[in-house]
């Protein structure tokens, strides 16, 4: 069974998830925190939904294809002698490099869609991100390593099917099978038609309050109640408004079909409604502004209690504060009195709590 055919093939399948994966990631991560070159648009309004979720499912099936890819190099580990000379010694130095960083990421990755933080003892979005482009340099050391090998395979004729026991198309059939069972069981914390056979989703569709998955709670975030004397502040450079909620429901309200869709992988459509960001901004005399808009909470910390909207995406008419979901006024967990929903963008930057809009 174990072959350098065999480990061939699996690499490949290993490569081109991985890839998919780093891809789908470093956008998200420049999404999250936006370099100054980059400029994500607000349509299509599924993109960050699909992008996000190609990222968890390609990192889940790596873990069947990399324990697999493991297991068929597995007793080279041990040959000896272990090292027979400096450029294997090199090649031996990139393998465990590129295997320790493969495993660091599969698993603070699964640790992080699980919301298991504390057995991370470090900053996962940094740690996480760094090791990624340690791992792309890795493989294509171990890629340039090994092409003669793969390059000498295709010129061989190839064996023919074993019989009886295991054979390498029966480990790979395997393998495959492992990983789509493992994509099935949690695609469905984004695709709703396969909710019913994702038993390892750790959120699903319509779980949550008002049929919508929350993340952060309000008792998490040190939001009790809110009073009667709330007010949102909404600056730009015609002055200073102070909004009731009473004031925001008075103003024109506006429906859009709009997903939450979280860097964890999962998302759930809803039906919200609300006060366009455009016409606030168009009462202080930003309307037409190309500035950036910045949206803050009431939550008093946290890496995310602020987001930037920028122009373009602060003048779509789908960009709401949004006042209710579903038809109702929004639960504290949603982030009551208003909340940021804004199209293809990440849940994290849909900010709650809203307590001030600024252009």
């Amino acid at each position: 069974m174990r072959s350098v055919r065999l480990t061939a093939n699996l690499g490949l399948w290993l490569a081109v998830a991985f890839t998919t994966c780093l891809v789908t990631g470093v956008l998200s991560h420049y999404i999250q925190h936006p370099p100054g070159w980059l400029h994500w648009p607000s349509r299509p309004v599924q993109l960050y939904r699909i992008t996000q979720g190609l990222h968890v499912a390609s990192g889940l099936a790596s873990v069947p294809l990399l324990t697999a890819k493991i297991w068929s190099v597995f007793p080279k580990l041990f040959a000896w002698p272990p090292v027979r000379g400096l450029g294997h010694a090199l090649e031996r130095a990139a393998v465990g490099l590129l295997s320790a960083a493969a495993v660091f990421e599969l698993v603070t990755g699964v640790l992080n869609i699980a919301y298991w933080y504390k057995l991370m003892p470090f900053g996962f979005i940094g740690a996480h991100y760094w090791t990624a482009w340690i791992l792309a340099g890795a493989l294509l050391l171990h890629l340039a390593a090994k092409l003669p090998l793969i390059r000498g395979l295709a010129a061989e004729p190839r064996p023919a099917p074993g019989t009886g026991g295991w054979t390498r198309r029966g480990v790979l059939a395997l393998t495959g099978t492992a990983a789509g069972a493992v994509t099935l069981a949690t695609a469905g914390q984004t695709v709703a038609p396969l909710r019913r056979v994702s038993l390892l989703a750790p959120r699903l569709p319509g779980v949550g309050p008002q049929g919508v998955p929350v993340n952060k709670t309000a008792a998490a975030a040190g939001i009790v109640r809110v009073d009667e004397a709330y007010r949102l502040l909404v600056t730009g450079p015609a002055g200073r408004h102070a909004l009731s909620l009473a004031d925001l429901l008075a103003l024109p309200q506006t429906g859009a079909e709009l997903p939450i869709a979280c860097v964890e992988g999962w998302s759930a459509g809803a039906a919200w409604s609300g006060v366009r960001v455009a016409d606030l901004l168009r009462l202080v005399g930003a309307a037409e502004t190309d500035r950036p808009v910045t949206v803050e909470s009431l939550q008093a910390d946290g890496p995310y209690r602020a987001s930037v909207l920028e122009p373009g995406q602060a003048r779509d008419p789908l960009t709401l504060l949004a006042l209710r979901v579903g038809g109702e006024p929004l639960h504290l967990d949603h982030g009551y009195p208003c909340r940021l929903i804004a199209p293809n963008r990440p849940g994290v930057l849909q900010t709650k709590w809203v307590a001030k809009v600024t252009a």
